[in-house]
């Protein structure tokens, strides 16, 4: 950006991950180009009262998942045995750790679940930050990128088929 003052700035192009960046760098990196439109509204920031961060419109993705199971997590410290006033890192951290137990139990390895949770289509949600003392992150996993049923039954987590995952 060749103007002075721009406060412009484009991340690095990732093929897929998942909302809360769980693994850090666990997103598929790709190389590409960026098509990109701008335009500048002079003074649009106090025009729509937008004090210190970017909005934009992001582009069209697909596929489009309908269809997913929710991990819920407070901010409880589990370890120490308190709650960590209004930690919504810790929140997701739980809700993070719940998926990663649950999906386990379908035969996955803890390292595995984490890599998927990492580069799949997630959605991560603070959900609630209002029952003090504990707030509420909730990760929304699809279930389409699973070829088998994950979701809870009568007869237990059961893997139907070859348990692959298709992203």
């Amino acid at each position: 950006m060749f103007v002075d003052d721009a406060m412009f700035s484009v991340g690095d192009l990732h093929f897929s991950q998942g909302d809360g960046e769980i693994a850090f760098c666990g997103g598929i990196e790709m190389g590409g180009y960026i098509d990109l439109r701008v335009d500048v509204i002079k003074g649009g920031m106090d025009t729509y009262g937008i004090a210190n961060g970017p909005a934009f419109m992001p582009g069209a993705l697909e596929p489009a998942y309908s269809r997913f199971m929710s991990f819920v997590g407070v901010s409880y410290d589990a370890i120490n045995g308190k709650h960590s006033y209004m930690d919504a890192t810790l929140a997701f951290q739980n809700a993070c750790l719940n998926a990663i137990e649950y999906l386990g139990k379908f035969g996955y390895t803890a390292e595995q679940v984490y890599l998927l949770l990492a580069a799949a289509p997630v959605e991560a949600r603070i959900s609630a930050i209002v029952d003090i003392p504990n707030a509420c992150c909730t990760l929304y996993v699809p279930t389409d990128i699973f070829d088998f049923d994950i979701m809870p039954s009568h007869g237990g987590p059961v893997r139907t088929d070859r348990g692959q995952v298709a992203l």
